[in-house]
């Protein structure tokens, strides 16, 4: 579905991505690893269309993102720092978008899954300034989801969320695998990575390490879990 081919991105003298070629399919778990500082987030903002490539070409289906906009309207996107007008309600936050998406014709199924997976009827209708990191990030994964995207970008998801908020989110981005969406998944949690990623890509150095899936990066690696596989990645063992 995404396909990233020979991506290079430099601000300034640094030059933050090397001929990136990645491929994001249809139905499938992406997780995107490595260090802090190996490309990630740029990553990311050119599949958002806030950065633009200086080289290379990156694709959703048949349509190059190219500055037109209209195509994210198909992703949803759960950043892992998000601000929210403090006055607003979770509830007048969620109607606000609704109307904003509707507005463009798109975002007429929504999908309120989470709002009942996460108990949220009580806490919607308090102001932001009042509600806690978690609650703040309920909200988050709530409008990632409601449009029914077919590409999600999910940026450490389970961040500040009790067990049972987490397992129900990691429950929901599994129905959507299994929907058909295509999921690309960052996180410093690797047991999250590992119990939810059919597919790894690390990089290092702006440059893709290894892509593939998750077992065939235990074999190469001889690791038993991904936090291992990870470890002996950066340090140059089986790269």
């Amino acid at each position: 579905m995404i396909r990233i081919e020979n991506v290079s991105k430099r601000f300034g003298p640094l030059e933050v991505l090397k001929g990136v070629d990645l491929e994001l399919k249809r139905g499938r778990v992406t997780a995107i690893v490595g260090p802090n500082g190996s490309g990630k987030t740029t990553l990311i903002k050119m599949l958002l269309g806030l950065v633009q490539p200086d080289a290379g070409r990156i694709s959703l289906d048949d349509c190059v993102l190219n500055g037109d906009w209209r195509y994210r309207e198909r992703i949803g996107y759960m950043p892992q720092n998000v601000r929210f007008p403090e006055n607003l309600s979770g509830r007048e936050l969620i109607a606000m978008i609704t109307d904003l998406r509707a507005g463009t014709g798109h975002g007429r199924d929504f999908d309120t899954e989470l709002v009942n997976g996460f108990a949220m009827s009580k806490d919607l209708d308090k102001p932001f300034r009042v509600l806690s990191g978690g609650t703040r990030q309920k909200v988050n994964a709530i409008l990632a989801f409601r449009f029914r995207p077919d590409l999600l970008i999910l940026d450490e998801p389970t961040g500040g969320l009790d067990p049972v908020a987490a397992r129900a989110l990691k429950d929901k981005i599994r129905r959507e695998r299994e929907r058909g969406c295509t999921v690309l998944l960052t996180s410093h949690n690797t047991a999250d990575l590992e119990s939810l990623a059919d597919d790894v890509a690390f990089l290092l150095d702006g440059s893709v390490r290894y892509r593939g899936t998750l077992d065939g990066l235990k074999q190469r690696t001889a690791e038993p879990d991904l936090e291992g596989a990870i470890a002996r990645l950066m340090m140059g063992v089986a790269a």
